[in-house]
């Protein structure tokens, strides 16, 4: 297996040893920390990961061509295959590629609800929508996936563009972890924004995972 780091999942991916006869997880580079840490904590060895690059995010329209090709790929050496990606903007393509696959999926708009566990984040909705959410691998990556992407560190009068409408951050930390959590606080004031913290452990997605891995 790659070597596990932030460059590594953004770029390229972090792909699987392939072993005939497991669980295959195809999942968004952003959560191979989190899959990784529930795989092990839970001792799931029959199940393998592999990831797509978590830079697929800024140009969600390739997500289901790439879990299309991914699943072609692997389909032979695995007894089932499960998708961890949510809808995460593709507009309910990917759930369409999953159904003519035969391949299940995360339910869920995007990993924010399913990290704060959808119904949750269902709830909120009517009042959270000028939150403008943060993970801890956003939080790592936030230069990378927010600030270069939009041109704010070459413009910062954008600032007002595209943030006009927001009125908070919320950092949904998946780990107690001070140093992210600083980090958060200085992404906030970065962008003008009020600061909240909100602990959501891995939620739904570990809920799922613990599913498929029974199963």
């Amino acid at each position: 297996m790659a070597q596990l780091n932030d460059d590594t999942l953004t770029r390229a991916g972090l792909e699987a040893s392939v072993e005939t006869g497991r669980v295959l997880l195809i999942a968004c580079g952003a959560l191979a920390r989190e899959i990784i840490d529930l795989k092990e904590s839970n001792g799931w060895d029959h199940m393998a990961i592999t990831c797509l690059p978590a830079i697929l995010h800024n140009s969600p329209q390739d997500i289901p061509a790439a879990v299309r090709h991914a699943v072609e790929k692997h389909r032979a050496d695995f007894d089932q295959i499960f998708v961890v990606y949510a809808d995460c903007g593709t507009g309910g393509q990917l759930q369409r590629v999953c159904d003519e696959l035969g391949v299940k999926m995360v339910p869920g708009p995007h990993c924010y609800s399913f990290f704060e566990g959808n119904d949750r984040f269902a709830a909120k909705s009517d009042t959270e929508f000028t939150a403008f959410y943060l993970t801890d691998f956003l939080v790592r990556q936030f230069e990378a996936f927010v600030i270069k992407p939009l041109g704010l560190d070459r413009y910062p009068e954008l600032r007002d563009t595209y943030f006009g409408h927001y009125e908070k951050l919320v950092y949904q930390a998946q780990t107690i972890d001070t140093a992210l959590e600083e980090k958060a606080r200085a992404c906030a004031a970065q962008l003008g924004l009020a600061y909240e913290y909100r602990f959501t452990g891995y939620g739904d997605l570990e809920t799922t995972l613990t599913g498929v891995a029974r199963s």
